[in-house]
């Protein structure tokens, strides 16, 4: 695996297409909002997101809990640790804690009732309204990538990195400190200081 196509194209996105890809997806219609900023801030898989039920959210741990859908057995979780807004915006918009509340039998449904291929679409569609280049990076599997090259460059530990993305190794985690251009120097200037 590596981080380049062919032809030397990065297959992910950068800090910088990260936050104007939330920010497009600010704008986007509920469904569309709180699914790109899953995808976005816990570097899972489309169907992995897509098998998210109300009570994959933990509240009290403040973390999404997915099931590793790549994994050769059923039933390997792992929690990934997410930001007050990403909680406040998923239980507004899908009215999590009410049904809790209220016992409702709505919170083992998915959250969100679209295909793998709308899904996808939805992504692009936010890309483009973000303004992101055309290249192999502009795709959900973009984000996956930008989730693990962003982490590594914040200093994070490989072997968290390696769990929150649900790896079976470090060695397949530790290609994302293989990232060139402005993340490698990122990751260099942690040197100068």
């Amino acid at each position: 695996m590596s981080l380049f196509d062919a032809n030397g194209q990065r297959l992910y996105i950068t800090q910088t297409e990260r936050h104007a890809f939330l920010e497009a997806a600010s704008r986007a219609d509920r469904e569309v909002r709180t699914f790109c900023m899953v995808m976005a801030y816990t570097g899972c898989r489309i169907s992995e997101a897509l098998a998210l039920t109300g009570k994959s959210i933990d509240f009290g741990q403040k973390a999404i809990v997915f099931e590793t859908l790549k994994k050769r057995k059923e039933g390997v979780f792992r929690a990934v640790p997410v930001p007050d807004s990403l909680l406040d915006t998923l239980n507004m918009a899908h009215g999590l804690q009410e049904s809790a509340k209220r016992k409702k039998n709505r919170l083992g449904l998915p959250l969100w009732e679209f295909s793998r291929t709308t899904a996808w679409r939805h992504i692009i569609e936010v890309m483009n309204q973000a303004h992101i280049l055309d290249g192999p990076h502009k795709c959900p599997k973009g984000l996956r990538h930008g989730f693990g090259v962003i982490a590594i460059t914040q200093g994070i530990p490989l072997n968290m990195v390696s769990k929150w993305m649900g790896h079976a190794s470090l060695e397949v985690t530790a290609i994302y400190a293989n990232a060139l251009g402005e993340e490698q120097r990122a990751i260099a200037a942690r040197m100068w200081q």
